[in-house]
C-alpha cells in the first residue's frame, strides 16, 4: 500500500462486501454475531443453520480477491486481536492473549525519554487489565505479567503500583464521557527532549492555550541514519544557539539553527 488513500479505499471496499454479501447472513440469523477490525474478523454462527465450512465456501465466492484464513475454536477457545475468548455453557469468558512472538521490551526506564513516553506502555497495560471483564484469577495473572515486563525494563515497582491505583481511581470516578469541544485557539508546541530539565520550560505553558509535546532524537532511526556531512572544522560549522547584538539599538537577538552558524549568520546579514 504505497498510496495514502489505499487504507481508506480498502475499508470502503470491505464495507461494501459486508453490506451486499454478509448482512443478509446476520438478518437470517445464520450468523449470531459478526465484527471486524481492519482485516481481522470474529464471528459466531448458528450450528443449526450453517457451519464454518459453508461460510468459508460462500465468502470465497463473493469476490475473486478475497480469501479467508479461518482460525476455528480449539478447546472451546479462539483468539481475536489481544483477546482470548472461551465459551462456557452459560457465557463467554474473556482473557488476554499474547502472540508467541511478543517480547517484553518497552522503553527502558533508564533511557533518556520523557517519563510519559516511558510509562505509556504500562498505562495501556494497566488500563486494559482494569477495564476488561477479567475474573480475579486472570487479573492476578495479568498483573504478574505486567510486573515481569516492568522488571525487564527497570521500571520502579512502586511507581507502577501508584499508576495502577490512579487508573483504578479514575475509572471508579469517571462519568459518561461527552465529546470535548474543539478549541480553535488551542495551539501545540513541540520540544526536543534532551533532559528532564526541559520540563521547567514546558511548565510555563500549563495554564495557557498552548499544549506541549515532546519528541526524541535518540531513536534507532535517527542513530542509524547515514550521514554524508564532513566533520566540522571550526565551531562555526556546527549547528547551535547563537546571539547577535545590534550596534545601533544595543538590543540582542537569540536564535537556534540546525544548519551551520556561519550560514545562518550570513542570512541575517544579507
Amino acid at each position: 500500500m504505497c498510496s495514502p488513500v489505499s487504507g481508506t479505499m480498502a475499508e470502503i471496499f470491505l464495507q461494501h462486501i459486508e453490506e451486499t454479501s454478509v448482512k443478509h447472513l446476520i438478518d437470517t440469523k445464520s450468523l449470531s454475531f459478526y465484527t471486524r477490525y481492519v482485516d481481522d474478523i470474529f464471528l459466531i454462527n448458528d450450528s443449526t443453520r450453517t457451519n464454518p465450512d459453508e461460510i468459508l465456501k460462500y465468502i470465497d465466492t463473493t469476490h475473486s480477491c478475497i480469501q479467508l484464513n479461518p482460525t476455528l475454536k480449539s478447546s472451546n477457545s479462539v483468539n481475536f486481536l489481544d483477546l482470548s475468548i472461551s465459551r462456557n455453557p452459560t457465557h463467554l469468558h474473556i482473557g488476554i492473549y499474547r502472540k508467541p512472538t511478543t517480547t517484553d521490551t518497552t522503553i527502558n526506564f533508564l533511557s533518556n525519554h520523557p517519563l510519559k513516553h516511558r510509562m505509556a506502555a504500562f498505562n495501556f497495560l494497566n488500563r486494559r487489565m482494569l477495564t476488561l471483564p477479567l475474573n480475579t484469577a486472570q487479573q492476578r495473572i495479568e498483573w504478574k505479567q505486567i510486573l515481569h515486563i516492568a522488571h525487564s525494563n527497570s521500571i520502579p515497582i512502586n511507581m507502577l503500583t501508584r499508576l495502577k491505583l490512579r487508573i483504578q481511581r479514575n475509572i471508579s470516578q469517571s462519568k459518561p464521557s461527552t465529546p470535548t469541544p474543539l478549541n480553535k485557539h488551542t495551539k501545540w508546541a513541540i520540544f526536543t527532549f534532551s533532559s528532564p530539565q526541559i520540563t521547567k520550560i514546558t511548565n510555563i505553558f500549563k495554564h495557557t492555550s498552548i499544549k506541549t509535546a515532546f519528541k526524541c532524537n535518540n531513536t534507532i532511526s535517527q542513530l542509524s541514519k547515514p550521514t554524508s556531512r564532513t566533520p566540522p572544522t571550526t565551531p562555526y560549522d556546527r549547528p547551535g544557539i547563537y546571539s547577535l547584538s545590534c550596534l545601533t539599538c544595543n538590543k540582542e537577538y537569540v536564535g537556534q539553527t540546525s544548519r551551520s552558524l556561519e550560514l545562518r549568520y550570513k542570512e541575517h546579514v544579507h
